[in-house]
């Protein structure tokens, strides 16, 4: 059997709201390893989506792990409640948390996994102080607030730096990205370091339906 050489992570932003809990439902059943939850505050990006009681409510459609991607404004104020409804880690932006160290150990505070995505005109740097306290890095391969975006190609070499750092400090850090990604983008982000790869769009508005698309990426990658 092939191995495959990253994660999915089925973004429910491009989901069907209807019938949420069955779209993520048969993105497990084709092989999805993670949810991956946006939340939008219509502030840090301009795009509102969903919030706690979401992510309450979708909890009982699988046991596959939440990660929360919070898009939003000081969100150091609702750690504790997107942890409680359900999320087993949780993302921040180094771009809006001014106390980057004092949210992670929060993060970790509340036993869930600590992640930091970055935009992509943030340097690698903002991270040395940080990173070997992080679980998790998401490289933007987009601007944050929109779905459907086209794959910037320049944050590849970022992806291969930040994974030459993670090798050389021998840290325990995922790579994971989000923007962009199918089957066409998927081989590039892994071959430069990406370990886990958030698709939205492709999986959940491509014509062929769940299951296909998801192989489709998942088949990309082998």
């Amino acid at each position: 059997m092939a191995i495959v050489k990253a994660l999915l992570a089925p973004s429910i932003l491009a989901a069907d709201f209807t019938t949420l809990g069955d779209q993520i439902s048969q993105a497990e059943a084709a092989g999805a390893n993670r949810i991956h939850i946006d939340v939008m505050d219509g502030q840090f990006v301009p795009n509102i989506s969903f919030g706690i009681p979401v992510i309450q409510s979708i909890r009982k459609a699988t046991k596959l792990c939440f990660e929360t991607h919070l898009m939003i404004n000081t969100p150091d104020n609702l750690l504790d409640a997107f942890a409680h409804a359900g999320s087993d880690s949780l993302i921040v932006h180094a771009e809006n948390t001014p106390h980057l160290h004092r949210t992670i150990q929060h993060i970790k505070g509340l036993g869930k996994k600590a992640g930091v995505a970055l935009n992509p005109a943030t340097p690698l740097v903002v991270l040395e102080e940080i990173l070997p306290k992080l679980d998790l890095v998401l490289i933007m391969t987009v601007n944050p607030g929109f779905g459907g975006q086209k794959f910037l190609p320049e944050t590849l070499d970022k992806i291969r730096r930040l994974s030459a750092i993670i090798k050389q400090k021998n840290l325990a850090i995922e790579i994971e990205v989000d923007g962009g990604i199918d089957a066409q983008t998927a081989p590039l982000v892994v071959t430069a370091g990406a370990g886990v790869l958030v698709a939205g769009s492709a999986i959940f508005g491509d014509k062929g339906g769940i299951d296909f698309a998801t192989k489709k990426i998942l088949s990309s990658i082998v």
